[in-house]
């Protein structure tokens, strides 16, 4: 049995007009739900070559089969297209309370291409489609447009996704947010949904899917809850959330700092989840289905310097992006810089990036502007030039990789394929500076995790023999992960046993092995290394590389990535995938 509706909806918004496409069963047993069947609809239905910014760039959205069942975890869904900011695949994934709604949608994936003549938002329902203006919507922040859509449509238990100014004005790292601090936050998305004039999409619907083993996946969920409720893992999350690598990663040296200079914060302790409870009011937060809760709802106080703010937040990277690269030493200046990238809808990590870079081109007298490390009022000033255009603004809008050759400060930038590292730095984390390499979106921590693998003890950072072999083994699973769609926080709940156990029960197929699994997990992952090759012909070579400065410039611990380990890693990586030396699938 398959869980699955074994069709999608397919809109073109040249005409406003919409068919339901059926899904074979051989299609979708072999790419799985989520980022399987995804992958598969982007590589099949995107015509080669084409710009990310044209009709003829597809949007999918969709859920895994965990979604709107007892999975722990599950509340998650994705959206996959072809990346303004890289000009390579892009998937992403949120939390929140959406999955449900898409999921009641009743369909595996919902495909959207063309552009609308004027701004609009979709109302997506298991009955039909309707297409809304949404011009005096335009303009307006994502919390705000949020309310407005849900109130527009007015059915209880719908959900919705919406872009800010930064995707309207095509910030190719504008974002897609949903339940107000819930992002697709990578790559640019929400560029493309304004590229097509969508403001935004509400789902509702009454449709479900069946499984394959329900009775076995209510006891799997009892005793999954059972466990994790008091699992120290869980419990740390729940009081600290992802804040609590600040202190961790500067204590090891791997936090980046003042643009990739440095490996620490001088300072480091006045942005940490510590000194946030001391001035801050903050309370867990979870997503439906999860036991780990590792929001932190924070709302500052009536004495703040910025007072009545509310955000869940703010994420380990978006203090490590705009704490550390930025020099920002004020835990309350952090909140309201998230407060407006978030309105704005823009990627925070990209955001730090690309402030602290111009930060060093101004400290190098590469502009002529001045952008001091360390101020709040300059990161401020250039988001909000980023967002609209206004000078310097407007070619950072553009990503480091087009700001660097404008600049002719190639040399200096940090990223992969046209993304920037999470905050992790790889001089410190051997593996986790392979995982940026080859992660198919870009220099992206998510789709390996290793950064965990390495800062746990599970493999020593400096080690390489068996590296990539743990590496490939970490992505498999994470792949699978995505096809269910579950949150990453859970990879300590789901090793490989109960990530086989789970497929087997919503599949109905307990003769399926971990083997197979990791065979699928391969299929996908090769399917978007292919679709980077055929978007980008004349990168071949230059897909999985990472900037010089990683190999030259060495942290305050002298710890520097070696070229030749990482060529070593690289290949062993390639082996291990069944690709030729040059990181190209055989077919």
């Amino acid at each position: 049995m398959l869980p699955f509706y074994k069709k999608y909806l397919f809109i073109d918004l040249n005409s406003k007009s919409y068919e339901v496409r059926d899904l074979s069963d051989d299609v979708l047993d072999s790419y799985g739900g989520g980022k399987g069947i995804g992958t598969y609809l982007l590589y099949e239905l995107n015509p080669e070559g084409v710009d990310p910014f044209s009709e003829d760039n597809h949007l999918i959205i969709n859920v895994g089969p965990a979604a709107d069942q007892k999975v722990w975890g599950s509340y998650r869904f994705g959206v996959y297209t072809k990346s303004p900011l890289t000009n390579c695949y892009v998937d992403s994934t949120a939390g929140g309370k959406l999955a449900k709604p898409i999921s009641r949608t009743g369909y595996d994936a919902i495909v959207i291409r063309g552009k609308s003549n004027a701004p609009i938002f979709l109302e997506i329902s298991d009955k039909e489609v309707k297409f809304h203006d949404a011009s005096d919507l335009w303009g307006k922040d994502t919390y705000y447009t949020e309310d407005e859509l849900k109130r527009r449509v007015g059915v209880k238990g719908a959900g919705a996704i919406v872009i800010g100014p930064a995707g309207e004005n095509l910030v190719k790292f504008a974002l897609v947010e949903n339940d107000y601090w819930r992002s697709i936050g990578r790559g640019g998305i929400g560029a493309v949904f304004g590229s097509k004039k969508i403001k935004g999409i509400v789902f509702h619907g009454n449709a479900k899917r069946e499984i394959g083993f329900p009775d076995e996946l209510e006891e799997f969920f009892k005793l999954i809850g059972e466990k994790g409720k008091n699992d120290p893992i869980s419990l740390k999350y729940k009081e600290f959330g992802t804040a609590m690598g600040v202190s961790l990663l500067n204590e090891v040296g791997a936090f980046p700092t003042r643009y990739w200079h440095k490996g620490k914060l001088d300072g480091f302790e006045n942005i940490t989840i510590e000194r946030q409870k001391e001035i801050c009011d903050v309370v867990p937060k979870a997503c439906p289905a999860c036991f780990i809760s590792c929001g932190n709802l924070t709302k500052t106080r009536p004495d703040s310097k910025y007072p009545g703010i509310i955000l869940e937040g703010p994420e380990y990277e978006t203090l490590y992006a705009f704490g550390g690269l930025c020099c920002i030493r004020d835990i309350e200046d952090i909140i309201y810089i998230n407060d407006k990238c978030d309105r704005l809808g823009i990627d925070t990590i990209t955001a730090g990036n690309i402030v602290a870079f111009a930060m060093e081109l101004s400290a190098i007298g590469k502009i002529k502007e001045r952008y001091e490390y360390g101020n709040v009022n300059h990161v401020i000033e250039l988001i909000e030039k980023i967002v609209y255009g206004d000078g310097v603004g407007e070619i950072l809008s553009h990503g480091i990789e087009y700001a660097a050759r404008y600049f002719d400060a190639e040399d200096l930038a940090i990223h992969n394929k046209g993304l920037e590292p999470a905050g992790y730095d790889p001089r410190a984390l051997k593996g986790t500076a392979l995982g940026y390499a080859v992660s198919c979106r870009g220099a992206c921590h998510l789709r390996s995790g290793f950064y965990k693998a390495e800062l746990s003890g599970v493999i020593d950072p400096d080690v390489l023999e068996g590296k990539a072999e743990l590496l490939v083994d970490w992505e498999d699973r994470f792949c699978i992960f995505d096809t269910f769609i579950l949150c990453r926080f859970f990879r300590d709940t789901y090793l490989w046993d109960e990530t086989l156990k789970l497929w087997q029960m919503l599949y109905g197929d307990n003769s399926v092995t971990k083997e197979e699994l990791k065979q699928r997990a391969n299929k996908i992952i090769s399917l978007a290394k292919k679709f980077n090759i055929r978007e980008n012909p004349d990168k071949i070579f230059s897909l999985d590389k990472l900037p010089k400065r990683l190999f030259e410039e060495p942290l305050e611990s002298g710890k520097v990535l070696k070229e030749d380990e990482f060529n070593r890693l690289l290949q062993d990586y390639y082996a291990l995938r069944g690709w030729d030396k040059d990181g190209v699938p055989k077919d």
